[in-house]
């Protein structure tokens, strides 16, 4: 059965599952955009500038400016130069096509920048902000992390309707950085235009070598080529960022200080959403243990539940690799009396029923956990965030249909944005917001040029960042995670990262911070608090 997923988080391997996919907030504008001619003009609309003001945790009080407008790249690096930022032809180095449908394809992208006024410019880090999906704008970091206005939705539960609340941000970035929030190909308020535009931005490399031209060219307008430079990617905005620090440090030859991971995925290979479907890898299972756990001790589903959540997930991450990965690896000739005892112990560490896990096979896959974690109560658990619970669509259905935290919060997020970026920043009248690229048959192409072997590979980026790592050594990596996250395991993300190929000197500077929350850390705010103290003492430490 396919799952119900909204695509900014739901890292499906099977490009399929995203061409029905809707987000209720934004179908409606979705609809409308349709109706409207495909091509739009690249310089129809002017960037808006506007002043701003942020108390910040630190004590200090912000001055920022904020800039609102787009850039456009086009789909190679050839066929980029000859473009300005405007996606103009730059004079004297291309003919007009007939029509727009037979240009050369070209994407503009939106985004919001948030400069600090009267600081050292010159000298100020820049970080650059994207969600995932893949297919999805970046209106979830911009409006729940660190920018200077912040959404509130429920922690854990399901908040009001509107009118939602919308509040200064005191956790902003700001004090240390300026903030640049980056909307994907096809999201926001850019658009695709030119023959074949979709398939020339909507794949694995297509996408990564978009967000490279993007950053060269904002760092050319905005006059910041050196200004300390930060990538800080989420969900599948961190498989994206593996690949756009290479393609910065070597095809661009624009190093980075330092790469941040929220709720990584490198490998596609670990992930337990659809983990059946990929027989004799049992990896997934054992990387998602912990976070069953850590769900299962929250929900009170334990009969002799652990009085403190880290050293319980220590000794789960323990069993994982060694008594649960031995009897896995057997397969079918495990002992009756093993596997017994293995559905005993994983009962205790999941609250799952034995007999459940052992007709499971004692693998029990990402939608499988959720669906029957609270069945009694008749309340499906989150996969954004475990936290949250939703009442049950189907009760026989073998996995969830849809997630509870996605929609707890959506409609806060995408109707704060769209009122703030019209009332606060001026810019966007007459324009829909696309929240998600799933419109005119979003199809994802999930093929990855292997950048240090031969041939095509799986979705699969961890040579990427290992020879980031090694080719440019100064660049620092930090992964963040929450305890909470189904989508992307905490543990998954640091079993990818401690098997990069890389020396271990290198390894042991890899900086780590998991959470008490979700996918989205930011939706709990003292999770926010202490993310914004361990960002900021990343970005200003030599």
């Amino acid at each position: 059965m396919i799952r119900v997923a909204f695509s900014r988080f739901s890292l499906r391997v099977l490009p399929a599952l995203f061409a029905g996919l809707m987000i209720s907030a934004t179908a409606s504008a979705r609809a409308e955009d349709a109706a409207k001619p495909k091509i739009d003009k690249p310089d129809a609309v002017a960037d808006s500038t506007t002043e701003g003001k942020v108390a910040v945790v630190s004590g200090k009080s912000i001055a920022y400016t904020a800039v609102v407008g787009t850039i456009t790249v086009g789909a190679t690096d050839p066929q980029d130069a000859l473009l300005g930022n405007d996606g103009k032809p730059l004079p004297g180095t291309t003919s007009e096509p007939k029509s727009p449908e037979e240009a050369a394809p070209t994407a503009k992208m939106s985004y919001v920048a948030y400069f600090a006024k009267d600081e050292k410019t010159p000298e100020r880090p820049v970080v650059f902000f994207y969600n995932g999906g893949p297919g999805s704008s970046t209106v979830w970091l911009h409006m729940g992390s660190f920018g200077p206005k912040r959404a509130v939705a429920g922690d854990g539960e399901y908040g009001n309707p509107a009118p939602y609340k919308l509040v200064e941000n005191q956790y902003s970035l700001l004090d240390v950085a300026d903030l640049v929030f980056i909307d994907a190909p096809g999201t926001g308020f850019g658009r695709l235009q030119g023959k074949d535009a979709e398939k020339s931005f909507w794949g694995v490399d297509e996408d990564a070598h978009a967000f490279a031209r993007f950053i060269p060219r904002f760092l050319s307008k905005y006059g910041r080529w050196n200004s300390p430079r930060y990538l800080f990617g989420e969900s599948y905005g961190t498989t994206r960022s593996a690949q756009v620090a290479l393609l910065l440090t070597t095809d661009k030859s624009t190093d980075l200080n330092g790469v941040i991971l929220l709720s990584q995925i490198l490998n596609f290979d670990t992930s337990v959403d659809e983990a059946g479907g990929n027989p004799g890898n049992d990896l997934p299972y054992e990387l998602a243990l912990p976070t069953y756990a850590a769900t299962a001790w929250y929900h009170k589903k334990l009969a002799n539940p652990a009085p403190a959540l880290a050293p319980f997930l220590t000794e789960v991450e323990n069993y994982a690799m060694s008594e649960y990965a031995h009897a896995l690896a057997q397969g079918t000739g495990i002992s009756a009396e093993e596997k017994q005892r293995v559905a005993a112990k994983l009962h205790d560490y999941t609250g799952l029923p034995v007999d459940y896990l052992l007709k499971a096979d004692m693998r029990v896959a990402g939608g499988q956990f959720e669906k029957t974690l609270q069945d009694d109560a008749g309340l499906t658990t989150g996969r954004l965030d475990t936290r949250y619970s939703g009442t049950t669509v189907n009760p026989l259905s073998e996995s969830a249909d849809y997630d509870p935290q996605s929609s707890a919060i959506s409609s806060a997020y995408v109707s704060l944005f769209n009122d703030y970026v019209r009332r606060d920043l001026k810019y966007g009248e007459g324009q829909t917001y696309l929240a998600e690229a799933l419109f005119h048959g979003f199809q994802w192409e999930f093929k990855h040029n292997n950048p240090v072997g031969p041939g095509v590979i799986g979705l699969n980026v961890m040579p990427d960042m290992a020879a980031v790592l090694k080719t440019a050594p100064k660049t620092k990596l930090m992964v963040l995670g929450g305890y909470f996250d189904l989508a992307t395991p905490y543990f998954a993300a640091l079993y990818e990262d401690r098997h990069l190929q890389i020396p271990s000197e290198t390894a042991k500077k890899i900086t780590y911070h998991w959470y008490p929350s979700g996918h989205m850390v930011y939706v709990n705010e003292e999770s926010l608090k202490k993310l914004h103290e361990d960002v900021a003492a990343f970005v200003t430490t030599k």
